[in-house]
């Protein structure tokens, strides 16, 4: 076996392994090389597998290690490992940023198949609430993400029942200064096949800023950020991705965008999946660098109880849109064994309401809503 290091395994802990199995084959009659060789032949294979450093991630991945092992050539198990691997580089930026507090990190499992790990800070000194959630689930579809599925353009016949395999990173995080925006970004993998035997996959996602007060050059530097992210793989992309978030994050009755966008895609299916996965990739990737040198620059900022009370009151905007509006919301709280907590996580810890609460002309909190009702081009 080219390569392979017998004095390795002799020095390792499979050595008793080996010494018990080799005295079985030679009292077959069976010599100590040979022992050695078979012994190495059968377990080789299981024993160059074990690559996947644990360590790196908030708790035990959801499908079972030597499962990820071995199929560590497909696309299932590669969205996983990254959505993991997401979730802890993004949790660690996050703890370098906080003075006090800790994540709570929740492994769970559904009887339909699958779980995730919702990892949430609450209380912070820097981050009123921060979560950072991965799921791997699988199951059958019910009737209202079907229904969801087919206004998309899914190939599902009516009355066709449908197994999906769905796996995602998703992330809120709200500030406790006002000067310091919210952030979200998700990220997901999506297979269906449908009894009559059509698979399908795509992958979707995004990334987007809710600032409470508009800083034109935070804005440059997320945008540019994100853009260089999607220019590696296609020019069009930003400009396409970037008024789909502003389409998207719109919060219809209000007539507003939900923050100053970012982008935005779904049902990406093409070139190739694994070119596909190359561009998620290098948009997650991407969320440190274009969201954590704002907090760095504004979390010891000085702020008014005024300035707060406009933090609230934009807050409640960020919970309209996420309970009567978005689709992942949605999809969620349709899937049986739903977990709601999780799902929910979006939620801020504090919001407010104020009848009629309309911003005086010429005052910052102004050029945020115009902004807001009329998107502009950052980059």
């Amino acid at each position: 076996m080219p390569g392979f290091n017998f004095h390795k395994i002799f020095a390792s802990s499979a050595y008793p392994m080996f010494k018990s199995q080799q005295k079985k084959l030679r009292f077959l009659g069976i010599s100590s090389v040979t022992a050695g060789v078979l012994y190495c032949k059968t377990n080789y294979v299981t024993m160059a597998r074990k690559s996947i450093n644990l360590s790196n991630f908030m708790a035990q991945p959801i499908t079972d290690v030597e499962i990820l092992e071995k199929n560590s050539n497909e696309m299932r198990t590669k969205v996983e490992l990254l959505i993991m691997k997401t979730q802890a580089d993004f949790c660690q930026a996050l703890k370098g940023e906080e003075i006090a507090g800790d994540f709570k990190i929740d492994r769970w499992t559904r009887s339909e198949g699958g779980g995730g790990i919702t990892c949430v800070l609450q209380n912070g000194r820097v981050f009123e609430k921060a979560g950072v959630n991965i799921s791997v689930v699988h199951g059958f579809l019910p009737p209202e993400a079907v229904k969801q599925m087919r206004a998309r353009g899914k190939k599902i016949q009516d009355g066709e029942q449908v197994q999906f395999f769905a796996a995602g990173v998703s992330s809120v995080v709200h500030p406790k200064n006002p000067k310091v925006p919210t952030v979200h970004f998700n990220y997901r993998y999506f297979e269906t096949t449908t009894d009559s035997g059509i698979t399908e996959w795509w992958f979707g996602g995004g990334t987007d800023l809710t600032p409470y007060y508009l800083n034109e050059k935070d804005a440059v530097h997320f945008h540019g950020t994100l853009k260089k992210a999607c220019d590696k793989h296609d020019k069009e992309y930003y400009p396409s991705y970037k008024k789909w978030c502003d389409n998207y994050f719109l919060i219809s009755h209000r007539g507003e965008c939900r923050g100053i966008g970012g982008i935005f895609f779904d049902d990406l299916n093409k070139p190739s999946d694994k070119k596909a996965f190359a561009f998620v990739t290098d948009c997650a990737e991407a969320v440190i660098p274009s969201y954590i040198p704002l907090v760095q620059q504004h979390k010891n900022d000085p702020y008014t109880e005024q300035e707060r009370d406009w933090q609230l009151l934009r807050r409640g905007r960020y919970v309209e849109f996420n309970l009567i509006y978005d689709r992942g919301t949605k999809f969620g709280l349709y899937t049986p064994g739903a977990r709601h907590e999780s799902i929910l996580m979006s939620l801020p810890l504090l919001a407010k309401w104020e009848y009629m609460n309309i911003p005086q002309p010429n005052t910052p909190e102004r050029a945020l809503v115009e902004v807001l009702k009329h998107p502009k081009d950052w980059v």
